[in-house]
């Protein structure tokens, strides 16, 4: 995953015009992979939903498989975006899981069919739903073991933490929004049960 799809969309001037229809492609294909699916769903059936002619999307898109690996790209830039600007000023690494927690349960509560799609991954693209997941958790990982040196939370494997944390918050998300598509969880309430396990031991 060296290069992505967004990358070599990059490389072709499509012009105004030209990004409005990808864009519109996007979100049709958004929501049609999110509600029927990615093997329930034809090139015709996001034609269709976008309002352009189905040799339109070949301009953009060479295979059905592109356009799903880029709205994953899609997905996995815009959260970590977000996240990162939700937890600027946080006063420590626990504030900061609090603030990153809430940001990604408001993320799943507007985008349940992206949410969808990086699941149906797995089986469309195991190297991408992979990839996904990986660069979520280095940066991850980075952060946490910054935190460790500057003693906010307590020392320990920063890659095996990012993953059991991501874990809980991808789980709790799945259940309490995208199964019962309730606003969002209370962060703060999964935060207390975390915290016990990141405070820093004492002495």
């Amino acid at each position: 995953m060296s290069e992505t799809v967004a990358d070599r969309g990059k490389d072709r001037a499509l012009g105004a015009k030209g990004e409005a229809t990808r864009q519109r492609l996007m979100d049709a294909a958004e929501e049609i992979f999110g509600t029927k699916g990615f093997y329930h769903t034809s090139v015709g059936d996001i034609t269709a939903k976008a309002g352009v002619a189905q040799g339109t999307f070949y301009l953009y898109f060479p295979t059905k498989v592109d356009i799903f690996r880029a709205l994953v790209e899609h997905l996995s830039h815009v959260l970590r975006t977000e996240t990162e600007v939700a937890t600027q000023g946080a006063r420590d690494r626990l504030e900061a899981e609090r603030l990153g927690i809430d940001a990604f349960f408001k993320f799943v509560h507007r985008h349940r069919n992206l949410y969808r799609i990086v699941r149906q991954a797995e089986f469309v693209d195991e190297a991408l739903y992979k990839w996904y997941y990986e660069r979520m958790a280095r940066g991850y990982a980075r952060k946490l073991q910054d935190a460790m040196q500057r003693g906010e939370i307590r020392t320990m494997d920063p890659d095996l933490l990012a993953w059991c944390l991501m874990g809980i918050s991808d789980y709790t998300g799945m259940r309490y929004i995208l199964w019962k598509e309730e606003n969002q969880a209370d962060a703060a309430k999964l935060l207390d049960f975390l915290t016990a396990g990141l405070a820093p031991e004492k002495g």
